[in-house]
């Protein structure tokens, strides 16, 4: 059985073509933000509306890191290695300290609440971005249903000042965020508003020496279905979540290749041994595969 599509002559370099797709667990509800952990040589992933943050580690299967999670949904590490998250049931972003506290990153802007923070990464120096969507308040499923009192917007904090800033203002409904290896360019899923027919797509902008964003434009279009979380490899290529697996994009924007997987995935990020192995949450399940790439994000 092959689990890879080839669009582009370059992904057959990328795949290993005896390198099966494997379900790692499953019997979930709904599973995102995967985050490896090289150091401890796991994987912690959310399981949304199970209110949990689990642990899967090679040889031993699946454990419970944290439940309940505050409806957590995506997670990365900061430029010390600690997680930080976003939790839909607190309307927060949250930072684990290396003694498993809890500290609060962002949890209201100008006075007013923050929606259900969904999807966030750190830059080098050490700022974090985090997408703002109403999902986690829209209905009591990923968290609680609330009011909305912010627009759906991307912010910057600072933790070393605490200055936040809205860095995107003008989405439907941001959602999965990743810089370029070189942070030169941020790119956004928009996934639309809930209940609502809003064009989906991913975004790209230029990130000034100023660290503002300069045009914004439509990077790609993901079909079937929506790019909801992605990642990037080495050389700046997009794998992304889709309907019917991963995409991988080019940088120029160009659908390189899929891997097929049979459930609807929500997310990506690169682990294992040397960065080389992509984790894929999707729907029920959490898969692994081996590629010949290697992630950028810290291991």
């Amino acid at each position: 059985m092959s689990y890879f599509e080839i669009t582009e002559p370059v992904f057959g370099t990328y795949v290993i073509r005896n390198a099966r797709l494997k379900q790692l667990a499953t019997g979930f509800d709904w599973v995102e933000g995967p985050v490896w952990f090289g150091d401890a040589n796991c994987l912690l992933f959310s399981d949304i509306p199970s209110n949990r943050i689990m642990r899967w580690t090679p040889g031993e299967g699946v454990t419970v890191y944290r439940a309940p999670s505050n409806f957590a949904n995506g997670h990365t590490r900061d430029r010390e290695g600690r997680l930080v998250s976003c939790e839909h049931g607190a309307r927060r972003v949250s930072r684990t300290e290396h003694d498993g506290s809890l500290t609060v990153i962002a949890d209201s802007f100008q006075g007013k609440r923050l929606n259900s923070p969904n999807d966030v990464v750190v830059k080098s120096d050490g700022t974090i971005w985090f997408s703002d969507p109403h999902y986690g308040i829209v209905s009591n499923y990923e968290g609680h249903e609330s009011a909305q009192e912010l627009p759906c917007h991307v912010y910057r904090v600072d933790p070393a000042s605490g200055q936040m800033d809205a860095m995107v203002t003008d989405a439907a409904c941001p959602n999965g965020l990743a810089f370029s290896p070189d942070e030169s360019r941020f790119y956004m899923a928009d996934t639309g508003r809930r209940f609502c027919d809003d064009p989906t797509h991913i975004r790209v902008f230029d990130v000034k020496a100023d660290g503002s964003l300069g045009g914004g434009g439509i990077f790609h279009v993901v079909t079937p279905g929506k790019s909801d979380g992605f990642r990037l490899d080495s050389d700046g290529n997009i794998w992304t979540s889709a309907a019917d697996g991963v995409h991988c994009i080019a940088p120029d924007g160009r659908l390189l290749g899929k891997i097929l997987v049979p459930e609807l995935v929500s997310n990506v990020c690169f682990g294992g041994r040397a960065k080389h192995v992509l984790f894929i949450t999707a729907t029920t399940s959490v898969y692994s595969v081996a590629l010949n790439r290697i992630g950028v994000q810290r291991p």
